[in-house]
């Protein structure tokens, strides 16, 4: 019964109200004004007048960046500056943080207007990831630098571990050029992409070339995600 009354909620655009257990789940509490903001997308805002999360987003989002930069700096002396910047790259990426987000299942607790509700926001990505961000600012507004650092590594850690055991699927886009061009293999990366499906259920495929010569074909629902799907395929190609 519980699943048909969530899927019900979603059918009518009702998002849950927030209750001791998420705040538990999230480890810290957060001013009121700053939670209802922080929940709220800007598709609602415009339909109702309002704040929404945005601002939150932004300082979120240089608060994330800092944080975690710090512990890689701190728990990694052996890394030099490039190794650093893409273990931090992967772990605060969008597609971490919306991982987060479904763990602690936000997208139930979101604000959406009546579009992004109708296109599958509550599930996007980019929404989840942005409401973490926001989240992390209002954190930070209502403790200060102490309890955030503490929340942002507690949904985090798992992440920045994980990046730094990733190797070249780091970044395959670089993997992939640095490997064609120990082969010989040289010129302009470009790429194609051709998107199917509906509006709240598009897949993109996406090639990638180098002067003109295919080298490797990926599949996402994001262009991003499928540009480096195909760097990946090309990487193992090369082999």
């Amino acid at each position: 019964m519980r699943w048909l009354l969530s899927w019900r909620l979603r059918r009518k655009g009702v998002h849950k109200p927030v209750t001791p257990r998420e705040i538990d789940a999230w480890g810290a509490t957060i001013a009121a004004d700053y939670l209802e903001a922080a929940l709220t997308h800007r598709s609602w805002a415009y339909e109702h007048d309002g704040e929404h999360l945005e601002r939150l987003e932004f300082l979120g989002d240089s608060i994330l960046g800092a944080v975690v930069a710090a512990y890689i700096f701190a728990q990694s002396p052996e890394l030099d500056e490039g190794d650093m910047s893409k273990i931090k790259a992967a772990a605060v990426s969008e597609r971490s943080l919306a991982q987060i987000a479904r763990r602690l299942r936000l997208g139930d607790f979101i604000k959406l207007g009546r579009g992004e509700e109708m296109s599958g926001g509550r599930d996007k990505d980019s929404i989840l990831a942005d409401t973490v961000e926001a989240l992390i600012g209002a954190t930070f507004l209502t403790h200060g630098v102490e309890v955030t650092n503490d929340v942002v590594l507690r949904h985090l850690i798992v992440q920045i571990e994980a990046a730094a055991k990733m190797g070249p699927a780091l970044d395959w886009r670089t993997a992939f050029e640095e490997k064609a061009r120990s082969l010989g293999i040289t010129g302009n990366l470009t790429y194609e992409i051709v998107g199917e499906g509906p509006d709240h259920a598009r897949v993109y495929t996406a090639s990638v070339f180098i002067d003109g010569q295919k080298r490797g074909t990926g599949v996402a629902t994001s262009q991003k995600q499928a540009k480096l799907e195909a760097c990946k395929d090309a990487y193992h190609l090369l082999d």
